[in-house]
């Protein structure tokens, strides 16, 4: 392999540079940055441990906040670019670095000479916690956020096997770096399988219901590959028009059946034993630390705090939902003179949509091109918060489709000074590269006085030779809920970068991107930028009107079908597993309450379920309905006090988004709130109360 070295004859990932240096990175740069900054982070552990000085908060909790920071720094770019703009080599890359990292960090977390440091630093702070008088004036010598770091380090070691002896010891290390590569090797095969499927069709008659611009993307991507006719693909901006649009039912079927049995086709790419391993090693895990189940162990770590407490919450929400679920149910099947199967639901769902409120989604997207309705969230942004956001087309990026934007503080009268907020990079158009999906990530975490550089990724549809990039309303919402999660990070002010933004309880992690939702469904936002992308002419009142009445359209189903998801993340995850267990059936029949449709033979929600095997919700995908109630509950007092009062804002600002992880989330949202969360917020908006 061809290893390149930068001006200064270092590599260019171990060179100093306030940006990635995205136009100059070669794969072949990442293996010896990772395996360098390794060493170096080896050396700075060690140095730790070999101090004489007795352990304090400074030289040991914070020095080892600072021990692996250019791993972390290099790790995120490498990583994050396998997500996005990833190739075979990259993969190869990724799949040999990934369980050298997790071995790094595992040694980390259990070096009994580092944890005994700790433990000390904790004392010490417990004893002086003891000493203190109730009333005493003088301040304590940690802070909350010192404080919270101290605990979530000392609970580390804790959680990843330090007081484990022997061949356990040696097992949960194998185990973990062996979970590793089969997380990197199940995203890689449902990427791989979903690419590997397209439907050609070539006849007029094939295209019945859909709209136009599902037809000129389909007519784009038949000619990008040398053919006649039109390609549709299981990529979401191509199979979710289709699949709600096209009136063939036959074709319909069609697509269901390959999306659904993405990873499970027998083929090279089938993601079951992977899975099966994946789940036996967590439960395995698991058993290793003391609990009963992988659950378990995930919940002691989380806002909802136990499996009975989680449970309780997924059957309450289920018995609220099921009879307004089976009435939704009742109404599609009325629009088909055929059984629902699966995949008439999004069809059925739409023409039930037009008839109950005459409104179709489609027509919508005029008013949605993607440049204005970016151009929208910014300004909602400073409008709430003071922010700006201004393009810059100097800074590297890793494909052309990327825009940066520098965020920048204006003067407000809650932040009077100017000041520079960090790096925001879109990445918003599909391509083979990309796994799908929308998510929000860092190459670089807010700390101290370093500000953060943060990526949105998303999968909209690419502009075509006539057209801007249009998006269905379901869109706006996925975009402005990716610039909640990235406003978290872009406004945290921390100390600690292990604290900073979205590191947070899982469960809590969900509620600012999912508040951003709401504002969608405000007259006085969309007023702001929703403007047809020919005419100019603003989105009509009545098309608003239908945007905010169909809001709750088919609420029960939905809900029903989170519940369904999160019901097969405690099939895996909640029970004893070993590797003959027989885990499509026990899934499907842990689900079997939250699912009203015949089963599909050969579909399996699980091997593409990225989310639970590819990604960090295994055994926290309930973390969705659970952020419901508590953004439901935070924007109550928004529509109280007004959409845009930058009171509100800069509160929620000040007690939420800025403080990260450096409390506990009850805290933060009683903080903003005054009180503990109440459901009934979220209840009322679905029309259940």
């Amino acid at each position: 392999m061809r290893v390149r070295w930068g001006m200064k004859g270092r590599n260019i990932l171990l060179d100093e540079w306030e940006l990635p240096p995205f136009d100059e990175i070669e794969t072949g740069d990442y293996e010896p940055a990772i395996r360098a900054a390794i060493a170096e982070a080896e050396r700075n552990v060690e140095d730790i441990v070999a101090q004489e000085a007795r352990p304090t908060f400074a030289n040991t909790i914070e020095a080892l906040e600072q021990a692996d920071r250019r791993l972390n720094r290099v790790g995120a770019i490498m990583t994050n670019l396998n997500e996005c703009c990833t190739s075979e080599e990259l993969q190869e890359v990724v799949m040999r670095l990934e369980p050298e990292m997790t071995r790094f960090g595992m040694n980390v977390m259990t070096d009994r000479r580092l944890y005994r440091r700790v433990q000390e630093v904790w004392h010490d702070w417990q004893d002086e916690l003891e000493r203190r008088e109730p009333l005493s004036p003088a301040p304590p010598s940690l802070t909350t956020e010192q404080r919270t770091l101290l605990e979530e380090t000392r609970k580390g070691f804790r959680r990843h096997g330090v007081a484990l002896e022997g061949e356990a010891a040696e097992r949960y290390k194998r185990n973990e770096e062996e979970l590793t590569e089969l997380k990197l090797r199940f995203g890689r095969n449902a990427l791989a399988d979903l690419n590997a499927w397209t439907l050609h069709l070539t006849g007029e008659g094939d295209l019945e219901g859909l709209p136009e611009s599902a037809r000129a993307a389909a007519r784009a991507a038949a000619a990008s590959r040398g053919l006649d006719g039109w390609v549709f693909a299981l990529a979401h901006p191509s199979y979710g028009p289709f699949m709600t649009y096209s009136a063939r039912r036959d074709l319909r079927e069609r697509m269901y059946r390959a999306f659904g049995s993405i990873g499970n086709r027998g083929n090279g790419n089938d993601n079951n034993e992977t899975i099966r391993r994946i789940v036996s090693l967590r439960a395995e895990q698991a058993r290793l630390l003391g609990y009963d189940t992988y659950c378990d162990y995930v919940l002691r770590d989380r806002m909802v705090g136990s499996l009975p407490v989680l449970r309780n919450f997924m059957q309450q929400l289920h018995d609220a939902v099921l009879p307004a679920a089976r009435r939704d149910l009742a109404d599609m099947q009325a629009l088909s003179a055929e059984e629902v199967m699966p995949w008439d639901v999004a069809y059925l769902s739409e023409k039930l949509r037009q008839q109950r409120y005459d409104f179709d989604s489609e027509q919508l997207r005029p008013w949605f091109p993607l440049e204005a309705v970016r151009e929208g969230i910014f300004g909602l942004f400073g409008r709430l918060y003071g922010l700006r956001f201004e393009e810059d087309r100097s800074v590297p990026v890793y494909h052309e489709d990327v825009r940066v934007y520098r965020v920048s503080q204006l003067p407000t009268a809650h932040y009077p000074l100017a000041a520079e907020m960090g790096i925001l990079y879109l990445d918003m158009h599909p391509r083979a590269s990309k796994r799908s999906g929308a998510w929000m990530t860092e190459f670089r975490g807010q700390h101290g006085t370093v500000r953060p550089q943060i990526q949105v990724v998303c999968n909209f549809s690419k502009p075509t030779a006539d057209t801007p990039s249009l998006l269905r309303f379901e869109e706006v919402e996925t975009f402005m809920h990716e610039m909640g999660h990235a406003m978290h990070g872009m406004l945290s002010e921390v100390q600690y970068e292990s604290l900073g933004g979205t590191n947070v309880k899982r469960d809590f992690v969900e509620m600012p991107s999912q508040v951003m939702e709401n504002w969608c469904y405000e007259p006085e936002f969309l007023a702001t930028f929703a403007r047809h992308y020919r005419t100019g002419e603003p989105l009509p009142t009545e098309y608003i009107d239908k945007i905010r009445a169909a809001q709750n359209h088919l609420a029960g189903w939905y809900c029903l079908r989170q519940l369904n998801l999160g019901y097969t993340d405690l099939a895996f995850h909640a029970s004893g597993w070993s590797d003959t267990s027989d885990f499509k059936a026990e899934a499907i029949e842990a689900a079997a309450m939250t699912n009203l449709l015949p089963r599909v033979e050969g579909c399996c929600t699980a091997t593409n379920f990225g989310h639970l095997f590819g990604g960090g919700y295994a055994s926290g995908y309930y973390g969705y309905k659970w952020a419901e109630v508590l953004d439901a509950d935070i924007f109550s007092r928004f529509k109280q006090d007004g959409i845009f009062n930058t009171e509100t804002a800069a509160a929620f600002r000040r007690e939420v988004l800025s403080k990260g992880g450096t409390d506990l989330p009850t805290v933060l949202f009683k903080n903003f709130m005054g009180r503990l969360p109440d459901n009934q917020a979220l209840l009322k908006r679905m029309n259940l109360r």
